[in-house]
């Protein structure tokens, strides 16, 4: 049967073929939020009445009925890997957009969504708008596929429809919020069809509190699945080949220069970089189980560190940022994989004085906040307070763990106020407190300094996407911090140009002369007040 004929018309027998690798989606799976054919089904409108849950229901309902469909495990997972708080989650973009990332990143790879219809288009639009070169499938459903269970059927259908291995390695099925919701047992599908490997995860907004930790999601469960496959016997070698050196496995993306420069420093400790996870193809998976210490640059990805400790593998946290934090973890490093004294010593004597060098040739003499949602934004503002500047509050949307402690102890011994699982609230707060000289965030919080003439940068796309480690890392962030700093004269000649021009009673379209009207808001917010304690008090009766 086909899978997509419950939910769309027919729009003809097609094949969507990916414009860059000619991986091809067959019938039944639909690419990019769009049906991909569909003989009309008869629809039973009795049970269309009867589902009541949808992409409208309140996390807690969705939550609620997860648990009551048998989801109540995987959600206590979640609610341990990355607890939330103290606010409900950090307002952040679909967490799924994160495991859809580094599905789509990876070789001889097919990623299939199932998810409300809006839900995936928004996913794929963004995972295009982002660089991605890969056709996204969707198994969509209706309230009735939903009801009866047939929307299980229909994913299977599509993944034994899709499992060619001439084409794919990996299969990876991901459930959105509503299938969550309603217990759609990813986990009864085959682990492999035709020699291709099924893996099959949810990622619900009301379970993963970031997309950040959807990552990690995916990538605990490739690793589960890689570990358990490596214990059974011999496994794909990579790509290259095994490192002639003890290697050194990097957690967290991080920008391509990063991992070449921390080989180099890991080689007078006679260890090398290993792969970085999440991994661009299926066999890095074993090289990276494969391992002598795990480095947790990103400190979150608990889910695939539960899967390094299976494998008997040591974690250290931090990373070789700045001076002291390269100084740290070469003797952390070095201790997790028994180097010798005088092995670890002459590391340090090599990298710290080039370090010092390029910290000192490119001073920055500023006041700086620094918020985001990647998890690395601790590390930015290490390397920040090494350069020169003077950071009073770090604002991060992922959790506190042991593994992101040295980095937080360091930075609190400098004065530093360091919020994890920040809110935008909080962000925006730093801005009005500190009134810095620039400031780092998300859109919102730029966007939020710009309209006080404060010079600003996008954390994701202007500091992750540069060096952060090691002698390239030092130059790279100080040059592009001190280029913003010196538009402070732009913004100042803006600020006395435009005046308050579209602020408070002055904004939108005016044809007049707006008049402020302070009497109106006056009485509208005592009502408002009025109506918040009339609901308090009904709700205490």
């Amino acid at each position: 049967m086909n899978v997509m004929s419950r939910y769309a018309g027919p729009i003809g027998e097609s094949i969507v073929t990916d414009p860059v690798d000619g991986e091809a989606m067959p019938d039944g799976v639909a690419a990019d939020g769009a049906a991909a054919d569909g003989a009309s089904a008869e629809i039973n409108v009795a049970a269309t009445k009867t589902d009541g849950l949808g992409c409208h229901a309140g996390a807690a309902e969705m939550k609620a009925a997860a648990q009551a469909a048998g989801k109540s495990e995987l959600l206590e997972r979640y609610a341990e890997d990355y607890p939330k708080g103290p606010h409900d989650q950090p307002q952040s973009m679909c967490p799924a957009f994160g495991s859809l990332r580094v599905g789509l990143r990876m070789r001889r790879t097919a990623t299939i969504l199932s998810g409300s219809a809006c839900c995936v288009y928004g996913l794929t639009f963004v995972s295009h708008f982002y660089g991605a070169r890969r056709t996204v499938g969707y198994v969509p459903f209706s309230s009735e596929t939903l009801v009866t269970g047939k929307l299980f059927e229909d994913i299977r259908d599509a993944v034994y429809k899709l499992a060619d291995p001439e084409h794919y390695d990996t299969i990876i099925i991901t459930n959105l919020c509503v299938p969550t919701a309603s217990g759609v047992p990813l986990d009864l599908l085959p682990n492999e069809i035709n020699g291709v490997r099924i893996v099959g995860i949810d990622v619900p907004g009301f379970g993963v509190p970031t997309h950040a930790e959807a990552k990690d999601v995916l990538a605990g469960a490739m690793l589960e699945y890689a570990r358990k496959e490596a214990e059974l016997g011999p496994v794909q070698a990579p790509r290259g080949g095994r490192s002639e050196r003890p290697t050194v496995t990097l957690l967290g993306e991080m920008f391509p220069a990063d991992p070449v420069g921390i080989n180099m420093m890991l080689e007078p400790l006679g260890l090398a970089a290993g792969p970085v996870v999440p991994t661009r193809e299926w066999r890095e998976l074993y090289a990276a189980l494969d391992c002598e210490v795990v480095a947790a640059i990103h400190p979150f990805y608990k889910a695939s560190i539960r899967q390094f400790d299976l494998a008997g593998r040591k974690t250290v946290g931090s990373a070789p940022v700045g001076h002291d934090g390269t100084e740290t973890w070469l003797e952390a490093i070095g201790t997790a994989c028994n180097v010798s004294r005088d092995k670890i010593d002459a590391a340090q004597n090599r990298f710290l004085p080039a370090l010092t060098a390029a910290l000192a040739a490119t001073p920055s003499d500023a006041r700086i906040t620094v918020s985001g949602y990647e998890g690395s934004e601790l590390l930015v503002a290490r390397l920040l307070i090494e350069s020169g500047a003077r950071v009073p509050y770090v604002g991060t949307a992922v959790p506190r763990t042991p593994w992101s402690d040295l980095d937080r102890e360091w930075l609190e011994a400098k004065g530093v106020r360091v919020q994890y699982r920040a809110s935008l609230e909080q962000d925006f707060a730093a801005v009005d407190e500190f009134r810095p000289d620039l400031a780092i965030g998300t859109t919102p919080v730029v966007q939020k300094a710009k309209t006080m003439a404060i010079p600003s940068l996008y954390f994701t796309n202007l500091i992750s996407a540069r060096p952060l480690f090691g002698v390239a890392g030092a130059g790279s962030l100080a040059q592009v911090i001190n280029a913003a700093l010196a538009n402070q004269a732009r913004f100042d000649e803006m600020k006395e140009f435009f005046g308050d021009v579209g602020q408070g009673p002055g904004a939108g379209i005016w044809n007049d002369t707006p008049k402020d009207y302070p009497a109106f808001r006056d009485k509208y917010r005592k009502q408002i007040e009025a109506a918040a304690k009339k609901r308090k008090a009904e709700e205490m009766i």
